[in-house]
C-alpha cells in the first residue's frame, strides 16, 4: 500500500528523530512587529509533539493562531523563537529554499479550496508535484494512478476539475497529497467547501489513510469534525488551552 510511513529504521536514525516523535515543538512563539506598539503574538510559548501514526486535530476559531501553527508545522513559515523538529530534522531556522525541499519530501497538503489546476486532468494534477520531486515519467504515472484508484477515482482520471463534483475534486487533492508517500498529511479545513455528504466522504478518506499508517494533522474550527480525530489540541489566543484524546469519536 502506498500509505506506508518512512519511519526511521536504524538505532542512529531513531535517536536523531527523538524516539517515536514525528513532530516535536518546544517553546515556540511567532511574533509579528516585535517590540512595536502593534506587536502581535500569534503563537506564544507553544510546545507540542505528535507521534508516528497519530490523527491529531488542531481546533480553534478564526484568529486563534491555528493557521499560523499550521504554516510553521507545514514548513511554510518559521517561528520567531523556539525549536521545531520534523521527522528528526531541526527545521525551525532553515532557509526557505531548504524548507521547500523538506516540505516536498515530508508533507502532503489538503486545502479547503482544492488548489487543482483547471486545465489539467485529475491524473496530471496528481503527477505535477511528483515532477517537482524529479521522478521519472513511468514512476510518477504509476504512483498517480495508484493514488487515484485508492480514493475511488480510477474511472475519472482523464477528467478535468470542472467536470467533477466538489467531493471528487477534494479526493483528487487527497490523491495528490499522498501520491509521494509523505509521512504526514496536513488537512486545512478540508470539508469547508463541500456539502455534508461529501464532507463525510472526505473525512472517511482521512480516517482510512490514518488506519493505514499515515499521520494526519487536521486543522479546523468545526468541533464536530474534530471529534473524528483521535486527539484534539485546542488553541486560543496563541496558546494551547487543552490537549486530550477523543473519547469514542463521532460516527462517519
Amino acid at each position: 500500500m502506498f500509505w506506508r510511513k518512512t519511519q526511521p529504521s536504524t538505532a542512529d536514525d531513531l535517536t536523531a528523530a527523538r524516539s517515536d516523535l514525528l513532530i516535536d515543538v518546544r517553546r515556540m512563539s511567532k511574533i509579528y512587529h516585535e517590540g512595536r506598539e502593534n506587536e502581535v503574538r500569534a503563537l506564544d510559548d507553544i510546545s507540542l509533539s505528535v507521534r508516528w501514526g497519530e490523527f491529531v486535530c488542531i481546533l480553534g476559531q478564526s484568529g486563534s493562531g491555528k493557521s499560523t501553527l499550521m504554516n510553521i508545522l507545514g514548513c511554510l513559515d518559521i517561528p520567531t523563537y523556539g525549536t521545531y523538529r520534523l521527522n528528526g530534522q531541526a527545521v525551525s531556522d532553515m532557509k526557505p529554499s531548504v524548507l521547500s525541499g523538506i516540505r516536498n519530501r515530508e508533507i502532503g497538503f489538503i486545502f479547503q479550496g482544492f488548489n487543482l489546476i483547471p486545465a489539467l486532468t485529475a491524473l496530471e494534477n496528481v503527477e505535477l508535484p511528483l515532477i517537482y520531486r524529479g521522478l521519472g515519467h513511468e514512476e510518477r504515472h504509476w504512483l498517480a494512478v495508484e493514488a487515484l484508484a485508492a480514493v475511488g477515482l480510477e474511472k475519472r482520471m482523464a477528467h478535468r476539475p470542472g467536470e467533477m463534483s466538489g467531493g471528487q475534486q477534494q479526493r483528487v487533492a487527497i490523491a495528490r497529497a499522498v501520491a509521494a508517500r509523505p509521512p504526514i498529511i496536513m488537512a486545512d479545513e478540508p470539508t469547508g467547501n463541500l456539502d455534508s455528504a461529501s464532507g463525510q466522504d472526505i473525512m472517511a478518506q482521512l480516517v482510512s489513510l490514518n488506519e493505514r499508517g499515515t499521520s494526519i494533522i487536521l486543522i479546523t474550527h468545526d468541533e464536530h469534525l474534530a471529534q473524528m480525530a483521535k486527539r484534539i489540541v485546542t488553541i486560543q489566543d496563541g496558546h494551547i488551552i487543552s490537549d486530550a484524546p477523543v473519547k469514542g469519536g463521532a460516527a462517519i
